[in-house]
């Protein structure tokens, strides 16, 4: 019988997964919100990023088995793109639409937007000719509005006509535009976005995490000066937390190996800071509370501040394990790899369905403090597919070249 985190183990999740996500495809294409029942909920809206994240994740079951279906799926997600999120006014995706599809929040996000360039890049890859547009649409709005040559990253959000930016800058949205500018880069051949996402890493984990100790501030004034209280009344927000992430030191561990294996002469701050943001938030973030699992923040004390316990911190946490572990063979990255994909069997699998609880409470029972539903797959599919393919290049450029990671 195959263990938790071995490549048949996660093969099989991996299909079961995937057929719980197909509930969130919606008879005139395009993604819902996934409720606890695999079903779209008709109370919640259908945010940008859902869509773009729902579009990548088949896009790339769809090259890795060869899918025809699954495929489908994303070309679906595609022309939802391209036909109900895109603003033909004032150019860029819109953040959000309502159940019925009618606009209910027209600002534009970086963090929205990296996601459309990291689906159209994929999708492309995958065959599906319609994301050509969508990814030249959104590498020129990135172009024109979010990337700043003078900051060396990017802007969050604007409003609806592009008038008015937000004076905040953060670390997550910028994090999300490393890993899209990294496969947009892999798959256009530009190194543009190769060198933007260098940048990136440089001002805010070479400079900011590095001066806190490889902790990561999240959150920055529009001159790149972290807030460390931002939002301490509000520490349990879903995209800007109070303090520091965890599942982001993992994330930005596996982002920072992925560069370094990208570039033709990386600098060597690269995996010295991976390896100082993994053993930071491992040290701290997992059982801070004494019970098992990652917290969701910590304050600069290392303090536990949101005590629950989220499905994504995990899965970023194990592919971190396995990208240190691949780049450098030590076996201290391989056993944590496997004593969280054993906490993942043991408590975020659903049995009965094949999903993933988003959130479990501190002791360890289904919460839906900060997420309701199960509303996309993203991580948990990246976390089973991942550690069967190279560190680089991007997850649909390997898959596209050997005709599927599940076939010869």
């Amino acid at each position: 019988m195959p263990r938790p985190g071995d490549r048949q183990w996660r093969q099989e999740q991996a299909a079961r997964l995937l057929a719980f996500g197909r509930g969130s495809a919606l008879p005139s294409g395009g993604f819902g919100w996934l409720g606890a029942d695999g079903t779209v909920d008709p109370t919640k809206p259908r945010p940008l990023y859902i869509t773009a994240r729902m579009t990548y994740a088949f896009a790339l079951a769809g090259l890795d088995a060869g899918d025809s279906d699954l495929l489908a799926l994303a070309a679906a997600g595609v022309r939802s793109l391209a036909d109900e999120y895109a603003d033909r006014e004032h150019g860029g995706f819109v953040a959000e639409l309502d159940a019925r599809g009618a606009v209910s929040d027209a600002d534009k996000a970086n963090y929205a937007h990296a996601h459309v360039l990291l689906a159209s890049s994929t999708a492309l890859t995958a065959g599906i000719a319609e994301a050509a547009d969508v990814l030249e649409s959104v590498s020129s709005t990135i172009d024109r509005q979010f990337w700043s040559d003078t900051e060396g990253a990017a802007v969050d959000n604007w409003d609806a006509d592009f008038s008015v930016a937000e004076p905040y800058r953060g670390a997550n949205s910028n994090m999300h535009s490393l890993e899209a500018y990294l496969v947009a880069g892999d798959v256009t051949g530009n190194r543009k976005w190769h060198d933007r996402g260098l940048s990136i890493a440089s001002k805010i984990i070479n400079g900011h995490a590095r001066a806190h100790g490889w902790r990561i501030p999240e959150h920055y004034d529009a001159s790149w000066n972290a807030v460390l209280d931002y939002n301490e009344d509000r520490p349990g927000d879903p995209f800007r937390p109070f303090g520091t992430t965890p599942g982001h030191s993992f994330e930005w561990a596996r982002l920072l190996l992925t560069l370094e294996a990208t570039l033709a002469d990386p600098p060597s701050w690269l995996s010295e800071a991976a390896i100082g943001l993994f053993d930071a938030a491992s040290a701290h973030g997992w059982a801070a509370d004494g019970n098992p699992g990652f917290v969701y923040t910590l304050d600069f004390d290392d303090r536990p501040v949101v005590r629950e316990r989220l499905h994504w911190v995990v899965c970023e946490a194990v592919l971190a394990a396995d990208v240190l572990f691949r780049r450098t063979g030590e076996q201290r990255f391989a056993r944590a790899a496997s004593e969280w994909w054993q906490h993942i069997a043991d408590h975020f699998l659903d049995p009965a369905d094949g999903g993933w609880w988003q959130e479990l409470d501190p002791e360890l029972r289904p919460s839906t403090t900060i997420w309701s539903g199960r509303p996309d797959v993203y991580h948990s599919y990246q976390a089973l597919l991942f550690p069967s393919l190279p560190i680089a290049p991007a997850a649909a450029v390997v898959l596209a070249g050997r005709g599927g990671a599940g076939r010869p």
